[in-house]
């Protein structure tokens, strides 16, 4: 069971405080306990801004800043379905001091949620108001009556857990699989222990609205009995009062104030009653209690007391019964919002088609490791083939926030196009003229060709592949080329990857975990320092330098700006050998010195890789080519947009015949990596159509085994039914003959004048038998000698049927159709020679 404890939150105010609990393991593999913690309220709300990083470097602070991450967990929080789910994923995103084992768990729980939201047994957490379960639980402890609202919503909270178990049984009875795929959140659901008799007990006082019912206790009936009672009374007298001031009676009406029933008449009309008055005001009327109203409204206000009173017995009730489950309550409490903090993430992931990392622990640059073998086994969900070959493989990478503001951008346009069509339907119905219509239809004409530009330009995703042996990656290329959007969109997989997410990315990924991701983007310069913009990357850089640790990610954009380009440069070298030898296990930095690409050349550690531009139209692709150093366009592109050809040539002089050279060389190369990709993007189309192709030769072989399989059971199931239905009507034809010939033969044949109807009885039963059972006959004959059963008998010979098992006298020989007439007891039959045997 869930322990549940109180403890004030580190650095904050004291009218917070964190729900911590301690779960026990999940799994045998982990060897620690695991700590959650839900913020609950006190006396206010918990301010979002409060961030748990209060205790962390302020380079990292910074790091997380310029990656956005802080609007990335509003964005996973946003689907969280109670306001301590979010709030509680907040700060769990928001620390970030995660040991690898507890990214591998969390990547697990986000697994098992996933699967449950495939399989459709996980349920929406916006039903519940957590807000009132805590009210509740926390008025409980202190022993005061909760509301009916209150009460109802824990009803909720415990029928909700027990849905929820509901719906993991009946998968888990489909396919015992389910077990395992739910896990671990499977063993945290059906180890709540719902008490029924606590659900029955306040549905049985309170109804569906939160209103105590009058039958639940007899002093309460009696109480709101003796309200209506005065109720109608009073309303009776008041509308007799008005009805005799019949002249004022259009100017009064009857009113309640403050529980007490009155008239509240006109300005400046006056009462034909007596009465005190309660409130006058210029130019409002006045509010008079008829002095005959003042017992029933005293007993009516004691009667309300009384109805008060009575609710407030029932609620203690509740309460008392609440007590005996309260540290039930607080444990399914607790789990709910950990299973909605968990839900959010899966929900995230699937909302944005992410895929699961294969999350892994490099410890050197050698070698692979973690602390478990099933640790890697379980959660290497999307493990890809060439596991040994990358550091970092995160094909098709999307910027989860670029995503997220395009989804947006693309319904709020498809909103506006159904909008559109409804505005188009109402103006037809209202017959409106043809221009007004005329217009819409153009708008409409314009909504969806932005709805369809969008689809046709989602996002362009990033692919990153560093190898094993990378320690230091240099991207070059133009300034909006999406350098930038690049660093940013690895940091973010690296810290989505270790807080549970999945990566947004359309193919399974590979990615090492990261102890601390630090960023230097944009212009830091610190005005209050004094400090430029080149100044302000130092200082950052050097923060960098000195916490970064042989497990973290390095972010560096524009390294060795702002200054002389050679110093810069030089400087801007220095910086990433120095983390290559002794720095990150994975810097990546952006530059467009190019002394910076001939690193490569000269340490292994190195890699490069640019952003494509296309000259043609003088834009980048944002796609990267890797192992290409990027080459300076600006005089190429000064060409393009027609400059003076001698300013061209000038400057290509000024610029160098060796520099002009080395371009050339790489646009070679540039040309053969894109004619490279493209064929291996070919290749991967042909080969993914391929599998399409073998998965439904695959279905068709299926279908057609299992075709012929259920074609032959049928005819199978057939011929046994006939041989069935053939050996029955055998066997019942056989048992008719042997009844008719045990007959006397007066029962036959009553009289000689039936000779001829006998006759032809006999030939009919003849052929019926002949017809029925020629297994019979054949099976009887072929046990004779050939010579006896083909031997012609003379009239007068005495021969066996044995198919009668009776003896026959031979009346008539056909020798041309060995035919015989043969009179067997009152019976004349029509044999052939084959069919007797001669004595």
């Amino acid at each position: 069971m869930m322990l549940l404890s109180i403890s004030l939150l580190p650095n904050s105010s004291a009218s917070f405080a964190t729900v911590a609990f301690s779960v026990p393991k999940i799994h045998s593999v982990f060897r620690q306990s695991i700590r959650f913690k839900v913020h609950a309220f006190l006396n206010k709300p918990l301010d979002s801004s409060s961030a748990p990083a209060s205790n962390q470097p302020s380079i990292l602070v910074d790091s997380l800043r310029v990656l956005e991450w802080d609007k990335l967990c509003d964005s996973v929080a946003s689907f969280a379905g109670t306001s301590l789910g979010k709030i509680a994923l907040k700060e769990q995103l928001g620390y970030l001091n995660q040991t690898f084992e507890d990214s591998l768990r969390l990547l697990e729980e986000t697994n098992a949620a996933v699967e449950m939201n495939k399989y459709g047994a996980m349920m929406d957490f916006n039903g519940i108001d957590i807000e009132l379960v805590k009210t509740a639980v926390q008025v409980a402890r202190r022993g005061f009556p909760v509301s009916g609202t209150e009460a109802m919503n824990i009803v909720a909270l415990l029928q909700f857990v027990e849905m929820l178990q509901s719906n993991a049984k009946a998968a888990i009875k489909q396919d015992a699989e389910w077990y395992q795929r739910f896990m671990p959140l499977t063993e945290m659901i059906m180890e709540l222990s719902i008490s029924r008799s606590l659900v029955r007990f306040i549905q049985q006082l309170v109804d569906d609205d939160g209103f105590v019912k009058d039958s639940a206790s007899s002093s309460l009936k009696q109480s709101r009995d003796q309200v209506r009672l005065l109720e109608r009374k009073l309303y009776q007298l008041m509308e007799s009062i008005i009805r005799n001031g019949v002249e004022e009676a259009s100017s009064m009406e009857v009113s309640e104030i403050d529980g007490r029933w009155c008239i509240r008449s006109g300005f400046n009309q006056r009462m034909s009653f007596e009465g005190l008055l309660l409130s006058s005001a210029s130019g409002t009327g006045s509010v008079v209690e008829p002095l005959s109203a003042v017992p029933m409204n005293d007993a009516l206000q004691q009667a309300k007391a009384s109805v008060a009173k009575a609710e407030a017995d029932v609620l203690l009730k509740i309460t008392q019964k609440m007590q005996e489950e309260i540290d039930n309550i607080e444990n399914i409490f607790s789990i709910m919002v950990r299973l909605d903090v968990i839900n959010a993430r899966a929900r995230y992931s699937l909302a944005f088609g992410g895929a699961c990392p294969d999350l892994f622990l490099q410890q050197d640059k050698d070698s692979f490791s973690c602390t478990d073998a099933s640790l890697v086994a379980r959660t290497s969900v999307a493990l890809h083939p060439t596991r040994r070959k990358w550091t970092m493989y995160l094909p098709k990478a999307y910027h989860p926030l670029l995503l997220q503001k395009h989804q947006q951008a693309l319904q709020k346009a498809m909103k506006d196009v159904k909008n559109a069509n409804a505005e188009i339907r109402r103006r037809k119905q209202q017959g409106e003229n043809i221009i007004l219509r005329e217009e819409t239809n153009m708008n409409l004409q314009s909504l969806e060709a932005k709805v369809a530009k969008m689809k046709e330009e989602p996002p362009v995703p990033v692919d990153i592949y560093v190898a094993q042996n990378t320690r230091v990656l240099v991207i070059t290329g133009p300034n909006t080329g999406g350098k930038t959007i690049c660093l940013k969109t690895v940091g973010l997989a690296a810290l989505m990857a270790k807080s549970g997410l999945y990566v947004l990315a359309s193919e399974p990924v590979k990615i090492p975990w990261f102890d601390f991701v630090f960023a230097d983007i944009g212009d830091e310069q610190s005005l209050t320092q004094s400090l430029s913009t080149f100044s302000g990357h130092l200082k950052q850089i050097s923060k960098i330098r000195s916490h970064s640790t042989d497990m973290s990610l390095v972010l560096l954009d524009e390294v060795g700006a702002g200054t002389n380009p050679l110093e810069g440069a030089a400087l801007g070298m220095s910086l990433l050998e120095s983390f290559a030898e002794a720095g990150s296990l994975l810097t990546i930095a952006t530059t467009h010195h190019g002394e910076l690409k001939t690193l490569k050349y000269s340490n292994h550690a190195f890699e490069n890789a640019c952003m494509e531009f296309d000259e043609m139209k003088l834009k980048p692709t944002y796609r990267i080519l890797w192992g290409i150093p990027g080459r300076s366009n600006a005089i190429n592109i000064a060409e393009r947009l027609r400059i003076p050809d001698i300013i061209v040539h000038k400057a290509r002089e000024l610029y160098g015949a060796a520099s002009a050279e080395i371009n050339e060389v790489i646009l070679d190369m540039e040309r053969f990596k894109q004619n490279f990709h493209e064929q291996v993007r070919e290749s991967q189309h042909l080969l993914k159509l391929t599998k399409g192709l073998h998965n439904k030769l695959v279905i068709a072989r299926k279908k057609v085994n299992e075709h012929r399989i259920n074609q032959r059971y049928r005819k199978v199931q057939e011929i046994s039914e006939a041989a069935a239905a053939a050996r029955s009507s055998i066997h019942k034809r056989a048992r008719e003959y042997r009844a008719v010939s045990s007959q006397p033969s007066q029962k036959i044949l009553e009289s000689n004048g039936h000779t001829s109807a006998t006759k032809s009885e006999a030939k009919l039963e003849k052929s019926e038998i002949s017809e029925a059972t020629p297994a019979v006959f054949s099976a009887s004959t072929s046990k004779l000698p050939v010579s006896e059963r083909r031997k012609l008998p003379s009239v007068g010979d005495s021969v066996l049927v044995p198919s009668l098992n009776k003896q026959g006298l031979v009346l008539k020989v056909d020798p041309s159709r060995e035919e015989l007439l043969v009179q067997a007891g009152n019976m004349k039959l029509k044999l052939k020679v084959t069919d007797v045997f001669t004595r």
